[in-house]
């Protein structure tokens, strides 16, 4: 049987993120971090093991079938793949940041400017985008130390808590794009490859969907009931249960992560009582 074949990062923060999502969709690897590649357990996957910079030309030559990997390398060198599905983790922003000192009113002040990056065609889009000219600097590393050592007027990076730019007297002053993890798909797929591709994506959103929900268990009189289903959104309605007391029900339900506080107030102010939250580990629907 054909295997479909997925590229995650060698090492790093996406590694981690992207091995913990195959292992919650029911990929499992023993022993695969100091390979090259590895075969998954029971299902029909072999892992690769890259540089997250190479991935795209993998992609491209059709050397691997998919990849979990940053938009933002994507939208740097993966021009003609396509993205399945946002994945949520691994967040960050691709940034423009000059010294704190230096007075910043919008991407024209760099104009003629030098600035440090090792994302050159993201920049150059952006600033032919807003019709400015710099000089661009292509560094593979540390490029936020540039301005310090003379060698740039402002950097182009990838920011997550800006702690790195705090350090080397720098301060975010635009953002380019903002970027998380992705599932990308190579341009050479074959219908065989696609239809086990089909399964992990359905996978993953029944992973994801669990993430992104709290199951909520709560007690209300009967005469409350009906208000407080008129506040929980629900997959498709509430489930109402008899209590063995009298007159009260119990009324389980699933709220968004993101709304989860607001409907809490709300229900605590229509009269539930004994509110329970549960994580969901997946959701199936």
């Amino acid at each position: 049987m054909s295997k479909l074949r997925i590229a995650v990062q060698k090492s790093g923060r996406l590694n981690e993120d992207s091995m913990r999502l195959l292992k919650d969709i029911g990929i499992s690897i023993d022993n695969g971090k100091d390979q090259l590649k590895a075969l998954a357990k029971g299902f029909p996957v072999e892992v690769f093991y890259l540089r997250n910079g190479d991935i795209p030309q993998y992609l491209k030559d059709g050397v691997v079938d998919a990849a979990i990997i940053g938009e933002n390398v994507l939208i740097e060198k993966g021009e003609g793949i396509g993205i399945v599905e946002k994945l949520g983790f691994s967040t960050c922003r691709v940034c423009i940041a000059v010294p704190k000192a230096d007075n910043y009113n919008s991407i024209k002040d760099l104009e003629g400017k030098r600035i440090a990056t090792s994302y050159p065609n993201t920049v150059k889009q952006f600033l032919n985008k807003n019709g400015v000219n710099a000089n661009l600097h292509i560094i593979n590393g540390s490029v936020e130390i540039a301005p310090n050592i003379g060698l740039a007027d402002a950097i182009v990076d990838i920011v997550s808590s800006g702690s790195t730019l705090f350090k080397n007297n720098l301060k975010e002053v635009d953002t380019i794009l903002k970027s998380e993890a992705v599932l990308a798909v190579s341009p050479t797929l074959n219908e065989e490859r696609k239809a086990i591709l089909e399964t992990i994506q359905f996978r993953i959103q029944s992973v994801l969907k669990g993430r992104n929900s709290k199951y909520v268990l709560l007690n209300a009189p009967n005469d409350k009931v009906q208000s407080i289903i008129d506040v929980l959104p629900g997959m498709k309605s509430p489930t109402v249960l008899p209590l063995a007391e009298e007159g009260w029900s119990s009324i389980h339900s699933v709220i968004s992560k993101n709304e989860f506080w607001s409907v809490i107030d709300d229900l605590k102010a229509k009269g539930a009582q004994g509110i329970l939250v549960c994580p969901i580990e997946k959701m199936v629907l």
